[in-house]
């Protein structure tokens, strides 16, 4: 089975699947700022069986980024495969790969043997994948972990485990499930991966920048990077990456143009989400704001944004408070 073509470039630059940011008007801005992939957020396989109406929103793709993947997490090997059969029966033409976490460590997901958790079972894992293989029409992926902690450090193992059960491209974190998203991510160990099976491996972990992606390419040789964290208010990164990849000068966004795809973000979220879902937007804020003047006292006023046009006049009284100052 082929993989989905990421038409824009041979080395693709993807974002990361991430449960409550990876919405999709935030995949969309990145897409237009170079992204060549997107994943929508995190779907319970369970979720969906049962018509859950928000995991079944979370499946809603927008034109611009279409084809994209599905993350579905899970653990039972007949609901993830059943799904999978109505994801790719429902959403013809609109997804291209589905994608099963391995690898989430939030202890709401791994509590139920999901996730990260997975890779402490290496047959289970297995078994999982090659039951969404065989029911999938589409190929099948999987993000993981570099293991359970230190300890057990698995990541070549199971990797060669996912790829002997059908999955078509591995997506590999280099950090365990025990340190969440502290310390360093190991790129040694996602080189390992690379070496140790013939699939594609993409890279995730500390992509912060064209240089942490060079330097994750560099040491990987990797077959595409995923960027994660470095995404968050900051759709930007993708140009400086694909900057940095082509050899060619980056210019920095202003803190104005930084605020306007933050406006972007904003007006887009309240029109096509449940009003209300708009508290969500404050997180994403607090990070489009980050480091510029003003910032705390702009954080706190949309904290305390009561409603979304409440919300959207705090966002335009502060871009405006910037125009002459940083441009």
């Amino acid at each position: 089975m082929t993989l989905p073509v990421f038409t824009k470039h041979k080395l693709p630059v993807v974002l990361a699947p991430m449960a409550g940011v990876s919405d999709s008007v935030f995949r969309r801005i990145c897409v237009e700022h170079g992204c060549d992939f997107t994943y929508t957020e995190m779907v319970s396989a369970k979720g969906l069986f049962y018509g859950g109406s928000k995991t079944k929103s979370l499946l809603a793709v927008s034109p611009a980024e279409r084809p994209c993947a599905v993350q579905l997490f899970g653990s039972e090997p007949d609901i993830v495969s059943d799904m999978i059969k109505r994801i790719a029966d429902e959403t013809a033409g609109d997804i291209a790969m589905i994608d099963i976490n391995m690898g989430c460590p939030m202890p709401k997901i791994t509590g139920n043997g999901e996730g990260s958790a997975l890779m402490r079972d290496i047959p289970k894992a297995a078994r999982l994948m090659e039951a969404a293989a065989k029911a999938s029409p589409l190929p099948v992926s999987c993000k993981f972990r570099k293991g359970w902690d230190e300890k057990s450090a698995n990541a070549v193992e199971f990797a060669r485990a996912m790829e002997q059960s059908g999955a078509a491209l591995l997506t590999v974190h280099g950090r365990t499930r025990e340190q969440l998203y502290h310390g360093r991510a190991d790129r040694d160990m996602i080189a390992r991966v690379v070496e140790a099976v013939s699939i594609p491996v993409f890279g995730n972990g500390d992509i912060f920048s064209g240089g942490s992606a060079l330097d994750m390419l560099e040491t990987t040789r990797c077959a595409g990077l995923m960027v994660a964290r470095g995404a968050e208010g900051n759709p930007f990164i993708f140009d400086e990456i694909r900057a940095a990849l082509d050899g060619v000068p980056f210019t920095p966004p202003t803190d104005v143009q930084r605020m306007d795809e933050a406006l972007r973000h904003a007006e887009g979220f309240i029109s096509e989400k449940d009003p209300r879902l708009f508290p969500e937007l404050r997180k994403h804020m607090s990070w489009y704001s980050k480091g510029m003047r003003g910032a705390i006292d702009f954080r706190r006023a949309v904290n305390l944004a009561g409603t979304p046009s409440e919300l959207l006049g705090i966002i335009r009284a502060f871009r405006e408070s910037l125009v002459g100052v940083t441009e």
